[in-house]
């Protein structure tokens, strides 16, 4: 069995020719009681994760380094909007 067979979590799909640049910026304290109720694969280098709260939505991306890691977000949007966005991440379509 490969790793990616063990993989649990969804993987991003290559980044289509035309896809969306989504803009990312440092995280700030956004939804104190926002949560994660979706992720990537943690397998590869960039994990990526939907965020939820009290209506509103961001994704959260992070690039995982031999010295650390880089956290960055989206701009918050209602969850609607979030989700659709996600779904354009995962299928190669945003990034």
């Amino acid at each position: 069995m490969t790793v990616l067979e063990e993989c649990l979590s969804p993987h991003v799909a290559m980044l289509q020719r035309d896809h969306v640049r989504l803009e990312w910026r440092k995280p700030y304290p956004a939804l104190e009681r926002a949560r994660s109720v979706a992720w990537t694969c943690f397998c590869r280098a960039t994990v990526y994760e939907l965020y939820e709260g009290a209506g509103q939505a961001f994704i959260r991306r992070t690039v995982q380094l031999d010295g650390g890691h880089e956290v960055y977000e989206t701009s918050v949007r209602p969850i609607h909007e979030t989700r659709a966005i996600w779904t354009g991440l995962l299928s190669g379509r945003a990034r």
